[in-house]
């Protein structure tokens, strides 16, 4: 019913800042392993600011707030919380809304779990959630947002678009997030107690106090090597890399750019060390560990020695997984050997986890061909393609007939009683239609109210199709709202893993930045496009060609990509994908997006069944 609308008026990426003399509201946000940013409560919200108003290069212990929250400790200075027990580390955020947005109010938008508890939604759906509530609507769509979810407001329930399974969700008035204004205090010395000024004396204090100073012992003993020259002008420093790039302790911002390799340096003493070198040198600045590194990403601060960093012979390596939960050792873990190792003076070095392999390897301009059984190498969409007007009236007539003694049941649009009147009854007026009239879709046979299926029509892309929101049949030809853009596909001679025996269809997909249209979110706001060109791929066999030829017929109907909220960075108003996955990484499945994947074709065969594109309907 609504635009959906962050109220996110800055994202920051580690400690950000809002201008100077602007009210802003203050969220702390935690990254799932889904790459969702979760908000902390707006209590523990406080205590992090207060916290960070005394030492903006300290630790806040959760625990102190909330006893839920005990085995937490966030540490400001890299931006990561950690927890205690089981070592796991994941990234924090500081982020910034406007002080008239949902948590600025203090309201939370939660849905009941399956245990019977209730989860607070991400803060841009309950800012989205709210925006809608306050305008009196009567449902909301989270399409755009990234969610197969539908809010029904008249019934406080969340319903999934695809499973038809309903939960209950509640709007509940908490304390106000904090307010900031201007740049935040100069941080004082770690740590500090919350009113006295001096060290906070309880537990949880005092473990993280004893880890933190053996930590900075580590890191004074690191600090030291770099310093000490071996006789040739290499450093002997024992380097370690976790987080596929993040050092444990950082000497200096790495250069964009460079490989690390291993190479052999031989010292004026004859013995022989192993090595990493970067291709580029260290630039001229640097900077030392103890320094704040807060305006900078927390999770992105990387490791690079002046030239050289020389390892002991006979340390073992341990290889580190990757953020996405791939690779046999968790970062966390990893990163806690080896603190706990270098502590007891054991040598150590941890190694990074292979890279996805995300490209195939250069092919010739003249060994490329086109896919058999295909007409052309590409298809474009237009704006001119974008204009489509059906009247709603028609549309609802054409694919339902009325009703005379409707069932005493739910209307699942309005969720009134299909006997009683729409509850759009007053917000929409359309001519022939009143607002007891009930109607029943053709081939299905479901039952809405026949206003509510014009509610819902103009709530759409209004292309002339409907989509039974029970069963999801759709009657006419859906279209979406794909911005315009080019889409090429032809051979390549390389194989994908788990089709050795068949080459590789590539498809290459373009879609440069623009502005907003009446179909989309924001209408007249410019949406950006990252990431383009997107290379896909498929293997050149019957399925796969089959799957393509598909894939072009929703790409002709503008079903591939969407415009919306990124589920992986947040980005709003940007070209996302639109419930129809590719696969993106050549050799290898590090990121879930690659092959070998034996079921991926059935699977992206039924989503695009679930848009209307069916084997029946192909066309070159």
């Amino acid at each position: 019913m609504s635009r959906p609308s962050s109220g996110a008026l800055i994202s920051a990426s580690g400690l950000g800042f809002p201008p100077q003399n602007l009210a802003r509201v203050v969220v702390w946000e935690w990254l799932n392993e889904h790459g969702r940013w979760r908000p902390y409560s707006a209590t523990v919200c406080h205590h992090i600011e207060n916290v960070l108003k005394e030492d903006a290069r300290g630790s806040v212990v959760l625990g102190q707030v909330d006893l839920q929250l005990v085995p937490y400790v966030i540490d400001l200075q890299s931006m990561h919380q950690f927890r205690q027990d089981t070592g796991t580390m994941r990234p924090v955020r500081r982020n910034f809304y406007d002080p008239s947005s949902a948590p600025g109010k203090g309201i939370v938008w939660e849905w009941e779990n399956d245990n019977g508890s209730w989860t607070p939604y991400d803060m841009d759906i309950c800012i989205t959630i709210q925006n809608a509530y306050e305008k009196q609507h009567p449902w909301l769509d989270l399409t755009t947002l990234g969610f197969c979810y539908l809010i029904y407001f008249n019934s406080m329930s969340q319903m999934n678009r695809q499973t038809q399974r309903k939960r209950r969700l509640r709007r509940r008035m908490d304390l106000a997030y904090p307010l900031t204004m201007g740049s935040i205090p100069k941080s004082q010395s770690w740590p500090v107690g919350t009113n006295s000024g001096q060290p906070c004396s309880c537990q949880q204090c005092l473990l993280v106090n004893s880890t933190r100073a053996a930590s900075n012992a580590i890191l004074a003993s690191q600090r030291r090597k770099v310093y000490s020259s071996t006789g040739n002008g290499t450093l002997a420093v024992r380097q370690s890399n976790t987080f596929n790039g993040t050092a444990l302790w950082s000497t200096s911002m790495a250069p964009a750019g460079g490989p690390t390799k291993m190479e052999q340096v031989r010292p004026l003493n004859g013995t022989q060390h192993s090595t990493f070198s970067r291709s580029q040198s260290a630039p001229a600045s640097t900077q030392l560990p103890g320094q704040n590194n807060l305006n900078r990403p927390g999770t992105q601060r990387t490791a690079v020695l002046s030239t050289r960093a020389a390892i002991p012979p006979g340390v073992p390596a341990l290889p580190v997984k990757n953020l996405n939960g791939t690779g046999p050792v968790h970062p966390a873990l990893a990163g806690m050997t080896g603190i706990l190792m270098c502590a007891a003076g054991l040598p150590v070095c941890l190694t990074r986890a292979p890279k996805p392999i995300l490209h195939p390897p250069p092919v010739n301009k003249s060994d490329i061909k086109p896919v058999s059984g295909i007409n052309g190498i590409c298809r474009k969409t237009k704006k001119k393609h974008l204009k489509k007007s059906k009247n709603p009236e028609d549309v609802v007539r054409r694919y339902s007939q009325k009703v005379k003694n409707p069932p005493d049941e739910d209307c699942t649009i309005c969720m009134e009683r299909l006997v009683t009147s729409s509850g759009y009854e007053g917000v929409l007026s359309h001519k022939g239609i009143k607002p007891e009239l009930v109607g029943k879709l053709g081939r299905c046979g479901h039952m809405y109210h026949l206003l509510c299926l014009v509610a819902m029509y103009n709530n759409g892309n209004k292309d002339g199709s409907l989509q039974c929101p029970t069963c999801k049949a759709i009657y006419g030809e859906k279209t979406g709202t794909q911005p315009p853009g080019k889409m090429e596909f032809h051979v390549i001679p390389h194989s994908l893993p788990g089709y050795t025996e068949f080459k590789t269809i590539r498809i290459v997909y373009d879609i440069p930045t623009g502005i907003q249209t009446a179909e989309h979110p924001n209408p007249g706001k410019k949406f950006t496009a990252r990431g383009f060109p997107r290379h896909c791929y498929l293997p050149d066999n019957e399925k796969g060609r089959k799957v393509l030829k598909l894939l072009i017929v929703a790409w002709g109907r503008r079903l591939i990509f969407t415009i919306g909220t990124s589920s992986t960075t947040g980005e709003s108003d940007t070209v996302v994908w639109n419930e129809i996955h590719h696969k993106t990484e050549f050799g290898s499945n590090l990121t879930g997006h690659g092959y070998p994947d034996p079921n991926y074709l059935d699977n992206v065969l039924a989503e695009l069944a679930a848009q209307g594109v069916f084997e029946d309907v192909m066309r070159d």
